[in-house]
């Protein structure tokens, strides 16, 4: 039996019915039996809290904050969750890039500082808690690395067993962590799909707690968090644009759900406006945003995180941005290997591919003339470059190795100097 009262109840995205909180849900029973092999699937369950009770007692942003939002997550007691520092990273403004001006505030909320170096683990973390409240040990997660490498470093702090199962062709970064994290590791022939199918009936069969996103609704939960952070961070003001990097729809989902609890308790009177960036080759959520029925195309991007055939929360995530007037944007494979050079090299953060998309999208939205001067615009900046560097590899150049005399070292810094010129000159045309 779960032990969590009233604090809150789920609601079906699909058929809008409610269940209460006293037992582990994952999709609304009824609508995944009506659409048994439905993909993306039916029946994604919203969290959602007594809204109007915590208005009544006149809670504060302040009073969430300095309470850890435990008011807002499905959780019971602060201590189940891991000691370790989960979110609250840093959030960097720029007001130019390289030699550039801009005429508008550019954010970058840097979550590889998070401990397994990506955003996933607010996600694990809450599920990791939920989990210890109510003495759960073994989680299982599908992932294409970050879930899993995510979920196998936060169960490692609370002393619970992880099983990932991941397709075999996942980056040996991630593998490297969820391996040293000494988790159960499964790689799977197949893909992303297969592995999620085979963690549920591995749920279904041995009982394990499924950390799977757009499954299991606590992730979106973790997720959201960092909206309260950028609220926080921005003096408690809404940015105006938000870029957020979208594969399976959860990360965003969770952005806008941060967001609509704060409207619900009137701590904010509107919502920014949420961009979704994808990859050009894995454009599958956002191709069929005004679709009647869906239609899946293969994916090929070097943005491995968020390289997703169906996309598992896809009717959240379009509800969302419909309710609220979301925007969206794809980018090449080229587009993001630019930004990887130009985001690093200019502002000192080097992130994987999967979270450079929401750089190009904000890059591709600045050459559309597209943000108001002024603005404040956000970038979510989702994990580290280190997870995913055979993805740059063929945009590497190393320099040949020199005789040690002082000649060749400066015929060196000339060509270097030369190379970093025309750089430049490319990234202003």
């Amino acid at each position: 039996m779960i032990r969590m009262g009233n604090k809150y109840t789920y609601e079906c995205t699909t058929c809008s019915n409610a269940l209460d909180s006293n037992a582990i849900h994952y999709l609304c029973p009824d609508c995944s039996a009506n659409f048994p092999d439905a993909l993306p699937p039916k029946g994604i369950l919203k969290t959602l809290y007594n809204y109007d009770s915590l208005k009544h007692k006149g809670m504060t942003f302040g009073h969430f904050k300095e309470n850890h939002w435990l008011e807002l997550l499905p959780i019971n007691d602060l201590k189940s969750l891991p000691n370790l520092r989960v979110g609250d990273t840093p959030l960097y403004l720029f007001r130019k890039l390289a030699k550039e001006e801009l005429n508008f505030d550019l954010y970058l909320k840097d979550d590889s500082q998070n401990p397994t170096f990506s955003f996933k683990d607010r996600a694990s973390t809450v599920v990791s808690a939920f989990a210890r409240d109510n003495g759960i040990n073994t989680i299982v997660t599908a992932s294409t690395g970050n879930a899993g490498s995510s979920l196998a470093g936060i169960c490692a702090a609370q002393g619970q067993k992880a099983i990932v199962m991941v397709p075999a062709s996942a980056p040996i970064a991630k593998l490297t962590q969820i391996i040293m994290y000494d988790a159960t590791i499964v790689p799977v022939k197949g893909t992303y799909d297969d592995a999620f199918d085979l963690s549920v009936k591995a749920t279904k069969e041995f009982g394990w707690y499924n950390r799977n996103t757009a499954f299991n609704p606590l992730t979106i939960e973790g997720k959201k968090s960092v909206s309260f952070e950028l609220f926080d961070q921005l003096g408690e003001t809404v940015p105006d644009r938000i870029f957020v990097p979208v594969g399976d729809g959860v990360i965003i989902s969770g952005v806008y759900k941060g967001f609509e609890d704060l409207l619900k308790l009137g701590i904010i009177d509107h919502m920014p406006t949420i961009v979704a960036v994808q990859a050009r080759g894995s454009d599958n959520m956002v191709r069929n945003l005004e679709n009647d029925v869906f239609q899946s195309k293969p994916s090929q991007t070097v943005a491995d995180s968020i390289s997703v055939d169906y996309p598992r929360n896809f009717y959240m995530a379009r509800d969302f941005i419909k309710n609220y007037k979301g925007e969206w944007v794809t980018v090449s494979d080229e587009d993001i290997l630019e930004a990887s050079r130009k985001l690093a090299s200019t502002t000192g953060l080097f992130a994987e591919p999967a979270a450079v998309a929401a750089f190009a999208g904000i890059l591709k939205y600045k050459e559309s003339s597209k943000i108001p001067e002024g603005s404040k615009n956000v970038v979510l900046l989702t994990g580290s470059g280190l997870k995913d560097i055979k993805s740059l590899e063929k945009s590497l150049q190393i320099p040949e190795a020199i005789e040690p005399g002082i000649d060749e070292l400066k015929k060196l810094t000339e060509r270097n100097a030369h190379e970093a010129d025309r750089r430049i000159n490319t990234n202003h045309q």
